[in-house]
């Protein structure tokens, strides 16, 4: 009795490798490029593409292979229009054509290899119109073999074509990219890799459900072939049907669900059901440190969905993360899943670190759980005030208006630090207006022309400093000088030691510039004497710094959260003061 004859399995990456344009999916910028190129006759002669693995880097190779030497009965014409097979279409997709050479450079890596394709460069091709030659990998080359390649490269003969495929294109020369047209192929959408999917299983035959395609999707990361595989995979795992439950085994995924449920009962300070979940999850085989990746992905999610709520409308993402997550990103504030992202993120680590995974986990749930409860800056001082230990509204009375600066708001509270503004309980006198009404009113204005300013005094130079963006002058003026006397039309100055004298000439300059007057600037013969503005300032701050220790505030929350620290004191200085004015662009002297 003869034998059954049966053909081998072909595995879906490579049963449905696309073998032209029309079939080619998630690249359509590409092929209009290309499409566009070839419909002008302005076809390069070298070409690199480069992307993640798995998204049809060697095949569009062999497509454009197939597109340059494409020829039937009319003759020989370059197309992007392959869906009938030309003379050398068959021979190409098979790999045994004569004209287009393959090297894999991650085995071929030295000049000797490439030294063979430039002696084989002088001869024309047998039967194609174009000799092509296709080096994958190419970032895999040695140096020699770069610069080796490079003359051929800029000037080949006009019947050859290079094509290079690279996942590392930093690591290909700039010499060599120069000399090709480069094609960066992007990682497939998921909702273009669901319907390519959707439409294998239907040419199969094989029942499926949407679910298992979502977490096969997001497990193949925008790559066709890794996509494809793992859809193989699971056909043979769930003995021809493609579902939830055996993706899930398949891929060693916790249960998406219960790792929402675990999400919640930790936002919701429940450590105890969350521990009890963990165990249960990890008796069943689920990694800790992949369980953990898993609640930082979800936590990503909804913070995701927060910002952006279109973003629940991801093909990738189940029912169960569509809904639950729009539901707890519409409870959860942004302090919450920032802080729980950075618990999560740390955790991992030391989960990788740890000598018991599971207790690492535990521990990083447990933190989780408690830094849920924690309630804002504003509640600790709400409580605290209604308990009696700090002051009555009036010395919660909120600050008067200013003007950004870089030191930032100062109540931002965490376990370890506290930081607090202490100017509404200081003593610290709140500073005037530092630039007077009348220069106010000049730098306001904003006629056609340039506004000329009205300085009144020493600290309005600063201010207008400022709004003309001159920080080297500003700095002098705070730094280098003290002044002795102002009129106007003339200043005198005192140099600290160390000071450059040009700064005395760049500022008469710069004061006729802004004012339309001439100033006089002059510098006392008399040694500087007292603190310049910049040193007042940080005498100020010390004392407010000292004076805060004091404040009752920042002892009942001392008190309040044992070990905090008091790191920063705003002190609403002179430069509060300074009007919010547009700043101006920075001005050329006309010297």
């Amino acid at each position: 009795m003869a034998e059954k004859q049966t053909t081998p399995y072909l595995v879906l990456a490579r049963k449905y490798r696309p073998r032209n344009f029309s079939t080619l999916v998630g690249q359509d910028a590409m092929v209009q490029t290309l499409g566009n190129a070839f419909a002008q006759n302005r076809i390069h002669h070298a070409f690199i593409l480069t992307g993640v693995r798995g998204v049809g880097k060697t095949t569009t190779a062999r497509i454009l292979a197939r597109a340059f030497n494409y020829e039937d009965e009319t003759g020989r014409h370059p197309t992007l229009d392959l869906s009938e097979e030309g003379v050398h279409c068959r021979a190409i997709i098979e790999g045994r054509h004569v004209d287009v050479v393959e090297m894999d450079a991650a085995s071929n890596t030295g000049i000797g290899d490439i030294r063979e394709i430039i002696d084989s460069v002088k001869y024309g091709p047998v039967s194609a119109p174009y000799k092509v030659y296709v080096i994958d990998e190419v970032h895999m080359l040695s140096t020699a073999a770069f610069n080796g390649l490079l003359k051929t490269l800029e000037e080949p003969p006009p019947y050859v074509k290079f094509i290079f495929a690279t996942t590392e294109i930093r690591k290909v020369p700039i010499t060599i990219l120069s000399r090709c047209q480069r094609f960066d192929l992007r990682r497939i959408p998921a909702d273009i890799m669901s319907a390519y999917l959707e439409q294998i299983l239907h040419q199969e035959n094989i029942g499926f459900e949407p679910d298992a395609l979502a977490m096969i999707v997001r497990a193949g990361e925008g790559s066709a072939r890794d996509s494809l595989s793992l859809l193989d995979q699971a056909i043979a795992h769930g003995n021809g049907a493609v579902t939830a439950a055996t993706v899930k085994a398949m891929l060693g995924l916790g249960d998406r669900a219960r790792i929402i449920d675990l999400f919640e009962d930790l936002m919701g300070g429940q450590i105890a059901t969350a521990l009890t979940s963990l165990r249960e999850l990890y008796d069943l085989g689920a990694d800790p440190q992949t369980l953990l990746a898993d609640l930082a992905e979800f936590t990503h999610l909804v913070t995701r969905i927060k910002v952006v709520p279109a973003a629940s409308d991801d093909a990738s993402l189940t029912p169960d993360e569509r809904n639950r997550g729009r539901d707890l990103a519409s409870r959860l504030p942004m302090r919450a899943l920032t802080r729980a992202w950075q618990i999560l993120f740390k955790g991992n680590e030391e989960t990788a670190r740890a000598g018991n995974a599971l207790q690492a986990a535990e521990m990083t749930l447990i933190r989780l759980a408690y830094a849920a409860d924690l309630p804002s800056p504003d509640e600790v001082i709400g409580k605290l005030t209604q308990q009696g230990q700090l002051p009555s509204a009036p010395a919660m009375a909120p600050l008067p208006p200013r003007a950004p600066s870089g030191g930032g708001a100062a109540s931002a509270m965490r376990m370890e630090t506290v930081q607090v503004s202490a100017a509404p309980m200081m003593s610290v006198p709140q500073a005037q207006a530092v630039v007077s009404p009348v220069a106010i009113a000049q730098m306001q204005a904003a006629p056609p022309q340039p506004a000329l300013a009205t300085i009144s005094s020493y600290k309005d130079i600063i201010a207008l400093a400022v709004v003309k963006r001159d920080m080297l002058l500003k700095i002098a003026l705070e730094s280098q000088m003290l002044p002795v006397a102002f009129e106007q039309g003339r200043i005198e100055v005192a140099l600290v030691e160390g000071a450059n004298p040009k700064v005395v000439t760049d500022l008469s300059a710069r004061l006729q510039l802004w004012t339309g007057d001439r100033w006089l600037v002059t510098v006392s013969t008399k040694p500087a004497e007292g603190v310049t503005i910049r040193q007042e300032k940080e005498q100020k701050q010390q004392a407010a710094t000292a004076a805060a220790h004091d404040d009752p505030l920042v002892k009942a929350i001392f008190e309040t959260f044992p070990g905090a620290k008091l790191v920063n004191v705003t002190v609403r200085d002179d430069d509060a003061a300074v009007p919010d004015l547009p700043m101006a662009p920075p001005e050329e002297d006309d010297e």
